[in-house]
Formats: structure tokens, sequence, C-alpha cells
């Protein structure tokens, strides 16, 4: 508590007009109430908790599309008196990264372009990496395209490493871009495939086509890409899925059948339905 209190005498000092919390757990209600009585206009995010629990409960799941992470924040704002309107398109407007920035890295671009992002935090997150391989092997044998692989951390790297022994035409990316670069690349793409992670919402920020592989999770749940069309996500009906918002709860089935009953052929025919 009294760390909370300094930092509210810290936030007071900078004499905000307005307070919108995104976070609306604890230690911000808790702000939230002393701005409050301090007659500050406070608005925070409506998370909703209940249409989530429904949604991922063992039994009796409501399969209902609940509202955006996006929305939420802009109806945070519009409590406040800003209303925003949601018509992002890529952080680089109409057009793309500068490419000279990354020719060098990448080479001309002669072929479709397609990222791959095979990781996610969580288990019940990640597509089966044998079958990952699968997929990355189809299109690594294709000339008319070229493989890049997207990744962060050792034991990302140490597959990377296996792959691209196995399939020299692949691209691992690892430690070669920053942020702000690889975002340019990500802009050169065709298409990226990425799991239900951080590289799907790294692809929609440059207005690029992203085939979503989702487990555990489910696009219902409110974390889709921005303005990713769901006919190009990769999941299964079953009675089980979703089981978690975020995809950190083991699966209770102990068997990962969501994921494991993808094929690499789905995959591929997504990927191929954009590129072709």
């Amino acid at each position: 508590m009294v760390g909370l209190e300094q930092l509210y005498a810290e936030l007071k000092a900078k004499r905000f007009d307005y307070i919108a919390d995104f976070h609306n757990v604890l230690r911000t209600k808790y702000l939230d109430l002393r701005f409050r009585l301090a007659n500050k206009p406070v608005a925070s995010i409506c998370k909703g908790r209940k249409g989530k629990k429904m949604l991922v409960r063992r039994q009796d799941k409501v399969l209902e599309n609940q509202k955006s992470s996006f929305r939420r924040y802009a109806d945070v704002l519009e409590r406040l008196g800003f209303p925003v309107l949601l018509n992002f398109s890529s952080i680089y407007g109409e057009g793309k990264g500068d490419f000279a920035e990354i020719e060098t890295i990448v080479g001309r671009k002669t072929q479709k372009w397609i990222g791959i992002a095979p990781f996610a935090k969580h288990i019940g997150k990640i597509y089966p990496l044998e079958y990952q391989e699968q997929v990355v092997a189809h299109f690594a044998a294709d000339p008319s395209v070229k493989v890049f692989l997207f990744g962060g951390g050792k034991s990302e790297q140490e597959v990377f490493e296996r792959w691209t022994s196995k399939y020299p035409t692949l691209t691992s990316m690892i430690g070669k871009l920053n942020m702000r670069t690889e975002l340019n690349l990500m802009s050169h793409l065709d298409v990226m495939l990425s799991m239900d992670s951080a590289n799907m919402h790294l692809a929609s920020l440059v207005n690029i086509p992203v085939v979503s592989v989702w487990g555990a999770t489910h696009p219902y749940a409110g974390f889709m890409g921005w303005k990713q069309l769901p006919v190009n996500t990769v999941q299964l009906d079953l009675e089980c899925r979703p089981c978690s918002v975020y995809g950190q709860k083991p699966c209770w089935r102990g068997d990962y059948a969501c994921l494991r009953e993808i094929t690499p052929e789905q995959v591929i025919a997504k990927i191929e339905g954009i590129i072709s």
C-alpha cells in the first residue's frame, strides 16, 4: 500500500486531466479510486471476464465472439470524451518500409516472401514443431518462394539452425535485425505464418495477411490480429476448445488434440491460397 501511495503521489504531481485505466486490476483500481476522490475523470477497461470465462469453461461453453481488445481500449477513451476512429491500416500508412534499409541483409525481392514465426509463449499455442517442419520443408523446396524464420532466444535459434542446415534456402532472421527493421522486412512479406503470438500482431501492424494457428486459445476471445480475416485462421472444432483465454493452462485431455490433429497440408493450403 505504501508503494501505491508513492505512485499515486508521483502521478498526481503530473497533474493529469483524465485517467484512462487500460489494465483494471486490483492495483489500478486503487489508483482509480484515489483519482476519483480527487475529482479527476476516470474510465477503466471492461475486460469482458464473464464472457471469456463462459467461452473457455469445460462444460456448456458459450461460443460467442467477444469484443476485440482494440475496441475495449477505444471504449475507455470514448467514455472520457475522446472518440477513436478505428481506421488504422499500417505504421507505414498505405505503403511499406524503406526497402533500401534492409536490402543488403535480405537481398532483392524476386519471389513470393513467406515469414514463419513458429513459436509462442505457451505450449498450448504452439503447432508441433515436427509438423511445422513439414510446412517449412514444403516451401523451402519451392523456388518461387523465399522463407524467412522469425524468433528469438537460444532454444528457438537451435531449432532454426537445425532447419536451415537441412533446408539451405531458409533464412533465419535471429540476430540480424532490430525491431524497427524487422517490421520493415515484415511489410515486404506476402504472408506470415504465426501462432496466436506477438508476431501475429507485429505483422498486422504492417498490414500483412497472417495465417494464424489456434490451439488452446480462440479468436473469439478478442485477441485476433488487427484487421486479420477469420478465413485465414487454422483451427479445429473440438468440444474441449477453447480451454484457455491466454493459452497457459495445461491440456486437461493431455494430448493437445487441438494442435496435433491439424495437418501440415491444412496450413500449407491456407498459405498457398494467399500467395497464389
